[in-house]
Order: structure tokens, then C-alpha cells, then sequence
């Protein structure tokens, strides 16, 4: 009989935990991971196809481990002045935030973020071996700055993590309540963008302070919006010398030649790629009608996703969706549920079962 977990010298604090693990469900309609639901046009896949191929007569050398063509393409994608020295990818953007823990976390220090928000900050900061601690957000899931500023005088965070717009509610933070939290902060402070392209009309991002603010880090990534979240490519754009310090941590050639030139190619058709972003955009404000109108409490969300409820029962109401064949995150606070923007056919299949589920 083969040994088990509790045979191993696992170290303690992982002993009771659980891998990552949102469901992956072989159903018609998958709206719970928050992807991109049209898959790339034949002209981006030959242009993908042809850069792979590229790529591979190369693989008997290492990659460039700089991956400056790469981030010089992302540089010139996010604008606001930005250079390649400013700029770091790696693979998606969970690899970006373990690296920025690695870097600026560990031991003695603790990371700061307010609940409810993305539950792998916490798993980051676990792995870099850092002290995790949560505010609260306000009832409507904003970040209450009097707060923010009150946990940051007690825990003196070295890392504080600010998903805007903030999964899983779709809370996008003004600039103002991040201007006030950097200037308070005794270490760095990471705006997480990972939905930044699906922001409403007059949301701003983050990346217009850095200038102002040294100690600033914006994360993006291409897997929601560039509809490239099987090209596994994360981001961030700050200072210099933040972009030094991450190379320190990570882990030689961590980018492979192929990952570069298919982000590169993907960035190459970005117009193409992110031709149905404003679809999404659209469609989400539709479901947040729909949802509203049916008498649910919903969250103002700036993503390609929106968290409704309130439910006695949310896992049966998650159930009966899956036994339709709709999948959606059963996640966020108690009694709320999670549905990510799909095509129309597939919020229609949405809305249809969740009328009959709650009938």
C-alpha cells in the first residue's frame, strides 16, 4: 500500500490544505472561471501557429531569460510611457504574485488585503511564507479608506494586495483610495488589473500613479480579456528597480520560448482579440439588469462577471444549475453565487435555469 500525505515531512502549515481547485466540468455551458468565451479567429491561430514553429527550431537553446521582445511588446501595449525595464511577465499573473511575495514577503512580514477578494492571495502569501491578514470591505464591497488605513497602522503590512476591479465582486477601487493607501503604506502596494479591459467607461487604472508612487505595482494578464488564458502570460508594470528585485527570485528561463512568441503573437492581434471585449461589457450590465429585476442583490461590477444573491441554500441553487448543464463559482461571502459573461446563447441558458432552479 503506497504511502499518504501524513507519511511525509510536508511542512506543518500545509498539512491541512488543499490544492487549488475550481471544478473543471465536462457541461454545455462553463461560466465559472471567468474566461474569454470566443476562442481566437483562424487568421490569429495561423499567426500563433507560425510562431510556434519558429520557436521550436530554437528549443535546443535556452530562452531569452529577459524576455525583452516580450515586454517591450507590453510595454508599448499598456501606454502611459511605460519601457521595457518597467515591465515583467511571467506565467500568468499567479506567478507574478507568488514572485512579488517571494521578493518583498517572507518571514516576519505580513501581507494585507481586504475580504472578500481573490482567494489565492492568501495561498501566495502561505507559499512565500508570509503572515496573511484581511479588513473588511463595506457592505456594498468598496474598500472604506478610514479602514485601510487603520489596518495599515496595525499590521505595518510589507505587501498589501488591491484587486481592482476586486474578484470576486467586480469592485473597481477609485484612484483616490489608492493614492491614500500608498501613501500610507510602509512597503509595496499591488493593484491587481486582471480584468482592467473589461473597466465601465471613466474607470480609471492604476497605472497613471506610478510615477508618483515608487513603490506601486500594477498586475495584469492575458487571460481574460485577450481570451489567452490557455497562453498562460501574467504581468506587471512599476519602477525599475521593483523589476530588479523580482528578478532575483525567479527561477532561471522561467518563460520558454514558446510562451514568448505566442504572447508576443496574441499581442501582435490584439485588435482581433479583444474585438469582443465591449460585447462582454455590454452583456455583463444586461445580466446585472436581468439579475436586478428577478429581485436579487448584485454587486456593481467593472469585470466579465458579476456576483449575485443572497441564497438560504447557494450550494442548491449551484446544484440545480449543474444538473441543467450550467456551470457557475459558487464563491464570495456566504449566500452569493458568481457567474462569468459567456456568449448570449450561454446567458440565456443561464437565465432559463436559474428561473427554474429557484421557481
Amino acid at each position: 500500500m503506497g504511502q499518504t500525505l501524513a507519511d511525509l515531512p510536508l511542512r506543518d502549515d500545509l498539512r491541512e490544505e488543499e490544492p487549488y481547485g475550481a471544478p473543471q466540468l465536462d457541461v454545455p455551458v462553463i461560466l465559472n472561471v471567468n474566461e474569454n468565451p470566443y476562442p481566437p479567429d483562424e487568421d490569429v491561430v495561423a499567426d500563433i501557429a507560425s510562431s510556434v514553429a519558429a520557436a521550436a527550431r530554437t528549443l535546443n537553446r535556452y530562452p531569452d531569460r529577459e524576455a525583452l521582445g516580450l515586454r517591450t511588446d507590453l510595454a508599448a501595449y499598456l501606454g502611459h510611457d511605460l519601457t521595457p525595464a518597467q515591465v515583467w511577465a511571467a506565467n500568468g499573473s499567479n506567478e507574478v504574485m507568488l514572485q512579488i511575495l517571494q521578493a518583498f514577503g517572507g518571514p516576519g512580514r505580513t501581507a494585507l488585503s481586504f475580504a472578500p477578494t481573490y482567494s489565492m492571495y492568501p495561498e501566495y502569501a502561505r507559499d512565500a511564507c508570509t503572515t496573511w491578514v484581511t479588513g473588511r470591505r463595506a457592505e456594498d464591497f468598496t474598500v472604506d479608506p478610514e479602514h485601510a488605513l487603520a489596518q495599515i497602522e496595525q499590521h505595518r503590512p510589507a505587501v498589501i494586495l488591491l484587486a481592482s476591479p476586486n474578484n470576486p465582486t467586480g469592485t473597481a477601487l477609485p484612484l483616490e483610495v489608492v493614492e491614500r493607501i500608498c501613501a500610507a503604506a510602509p512597503g509595496m502596494v499591488v493593484v491587481d488589473e486582471a480584468y482592467g479591459e473589461f473597466r465601465r467607461d471613466g474607470t480609471p487604472s492604476a497605472l497613471s500613479l506610478l510615477p508618483a508612487h515608487p513603490r506601486l505595482i500594477v498586475t495584469r494578464t492575458m487571460s481574460k480579456a485577450f481570451a489567452f488564458a490557455g497562453g498562460r502570460l501574467g504581468y506587471l508594470a512599476a519602477d525599475p528597480a521593483v523589476v530588479d528585485a523580482l528578478r532575483i527570485v525567479r527561477l532561471p528561463y522561467h518563460l520558454s520560448a514558446v510562451t514568448q512568441a505566442v504572447a508576443r503573437a496574441a499581442l501582435r492581434n490584439a485588435g482581433s482579440l479583444l474585438a469582443r471585449v465591449q460585447e462582454l461589457r455590454a452583456r455583463r450590465d444586461e445580466t446585472v439588469g436581468w439579475l436586478r429585476g428577478q429581485g436579487y442583490r448584485v454587486a456593481d461590477s467593472d469585470a466579465n462577471f458579476v456576483l449575485f444573491g443572497t441564497f438560504a441554500d447557494r450550494h442548491a441553487v449551484w446544484q440545480g444549475l449543474l444538473d441543467r448543464g450550467v456551470l457557475i463559482r459558487e464563491t464570495g461571502p456566504d449566500g452569493w453565487l458568481r457567474v462569468s459573461i459567456g456568449t448570449e446563447q450561454e446567458m440565456a441558458a443561464f437565465r432559463a435555469a436559474l428561473q427554474e432552479v429557484t421557481a
